[in-house]
């Protein structure tokens, strides 16, 4: 177990880079649309590239901070009878919810992406767009986040596991569920 939990702590690390990447790219995307917006009215111009930059960003928004997503628990779930379950069995759900769902999910996403980004890739694909952008750099953000997703759903389910046995692993695991403010 403890080799499972050493390889849950980097993949921990790895999505809280890219989580913080995506975080960064929160911001640029919102200089970039105020400074599109400010040139397409103010001076009456307007780029395709600065556009699907755009659209580019929101992808790396996306598709790498959905993995910081699942290792803060905050992804959407039902919480209509989860919220008051006990502790051990919220471990349980979420183990046969990482089993059942995300892990076979996010590894079939991952696999039917890659042939779609390599066909981009090969081809040179350019946006349809004048002055657009190839289109491989974006496409490869699909399964590269379905492959961190994946990551992280097992960095979870080894950590989730690693309670059930009584073990404390070293990384923080989240399994506090708080009700949305409503």
């Amino acid at each position: 177990m403890g080799a499972l939990l050493a390889f849950s702590r980097v993949v921990d690390r790895l999505s809280h880079v890219f989580g913080e990447a995506a975080s960064w790219m929160v911001l640029l995307s919102c200089a970039i649309s105020a400074g599109n917006a400010t040139i397409r009215y103010g001076f009456n111009y307007s780029s395709n590239a600065w556009l699907e930059v755009q659209w580019y960003l929101f992808a790396g928004i996306v598709m790498l901070g959905a993995s910081y997503t699942l290792l803060r628990n905050e992804h959407v779930r039902v919480d209509l009878v989860f919220g008051n379950l006990p502790p051990r069995a919220r471990l349980w759900v979420d183990v046969f919810g990482l089993v059942l769902f995300l892990l076979p999910a996010t590894v079939l996403l991952a696999w039917m992406t890659w042939p779609f980004f390599l066909d981009s890739f090969v081809r040179h694909e350019e946006s349809s767009n004048a002055g657009g952008l190839l289109r491989w750099p974006v496409k490869i953000l699909l399964p590269m986040g379905f492959l961190l997703l994946t990551l992280q759903g097992l960095s979870e389910l080894i950590k989730r596991v690693a309670l059930l046995r009584g073990q404390k692993p070293d990384a923080e695991v989240v399994t506090e569920y708080h009700r949305p403010d409503q």
